[in-house]
């Protein structure tokens, strides 16, 4: 990215520098009875900015030295190159002068182009970045597909039962992380929206289900999750929803309204259904079900605490964890 509109060339940038000096010549002696005595430089001075503002160091200087030797000839004194004290000192004005200008203005020209410079080596480390992540995103879910189809075929060879319901229960949940990992992200590599996410990863888990008599909607979320917050919270929402399917559509369908908020500095993720409700005695600190110990792994893990209440008409669940600091400005 050069943002430099410098003229690069230099015979264009020393054909500036005599044709701005030619102009501010003119100008000044145009106007040399309407000025007051003791003012040689009045129209050099701009024309060695501008010079050095557009082409440069070199050209500026170009420009300074036939400024101040047309100055001296014709403007300061009689005619000619005549050297007095008096003289001396406009001089020497003139070129401190032009010296403190060619040097600020060069000098300015150096540091834009070392920030551009700078910016444009953060912006191919970010992109360098961005493509690593996106590249062990995609090795560790392909990773997880195969650790999920090794678990499928170790569980087609074993004769126990349990063992059997284990595997087959792990492998589902390894082929859902993969599931998480690739979903995230969109073609470009750039993170969805939480909502546009979990209906895709919901959509796709009631059709693997075939509960086509069960609704879904999904609110709030606008915003992508954080890169840490994204698998734990997925798999709480999947365990949510995959519970209300079990348990509580089990012979007939229902509604199940999914909700992503944030609350001052925390984030809350809403899993309701209109489902069979909670068991008479259920206590959810007290059952040791797996689905229900990830549950509150993955909240422990976001710093968070997860909890599960019975309604009227269903069951509301609730992952409560700290939101990011950009989500909790947004909900200000």
């Amino acid at each position: 990215m050069d943002t430099d509109r410098r003229i690069t060339n230099p015979l264009t940038a020393y054909g500036l520098a005599v044709g701005v000096w030619l102009i501010a010549f003119l100008v000044r002696l145009g106007l040399d009875q309407q000025f007051p005595p003791g003012f040689p430089y009045l129209t050099f001075f701009p024309a060695v900015v501008v010079a050095t503002y557009l082409a440069g160091l070199r050209a500026g200087l170009l420009t300074s030295v036939l400024s101040g030797l047309t100055a001296w000839w014709f403007f300061i004194g009689p005619p000619g190159f005549e050297l007095d004290p008096a003289t001396g000192l406009a001089l020497a004005f003139y070129g401190f002068v032009v010296a403190v200008d060619i040097f600020f203005i060069d000098g300015m020209h150096r540091e834009r182009r070392r920030a551009e410079a700078e910016i444009e080596r953060n912006r191919e480390l970010a992109e360098s970045r961005d493509l690593l992540s996106r590249e062990i995103q995609h090795r560790v879910s392909n990773n997880l597909q195969v650790v999920s189809a090794m678990l499928a075929l170790q569980a087609q060879h074993t004769s126990d039962p349990d063992a059997r319901r284990g595997l087959q229960e792990a492998r589902g949940r390894t082929a859902l992380i993969a599931k998480v990992q690739r979903g995230l992200h969109d073609v470009n590599g750039q993170a969805l929206p939480f909502a546009v996410f979990a209906r895709g990863l919901l959509d796709d888990a009631l059709d693997a289900a075939g509960r086509t008599d069960v609704a879904l909607t999904v609110t709030g979320g606008e915003r992508p999750l954080s890169r840490d917050q994204s698998t734990p919270v997925s798999l709480v929402m999947l365990e949510c929803v995959n519970n209300a399917l079990e348990h509580g559509f089990a012979d007939r369908g229902g509604v199940v309204r999914v909700d992503l908020s944030t609350a001052g500095n925390e984030a809350v993720l809403t899993v309701t259904d209109d489902g069979a409700g909670l068991s008479p005695g259920f206590d959810p600190a007290r059952v040791q079900s797996l689905g229900l110990r990830i549950v509150h792994s993955m909240a422990r893990q976001l710093g968070g605490r997860f909890e599960m209440t019975g309604l009227d008409h269903g069951v509301r669940s609730r992952l409560i964890f700290p939101a990011t600091d950009r989500d909790a400005a947004a909900a200000v």
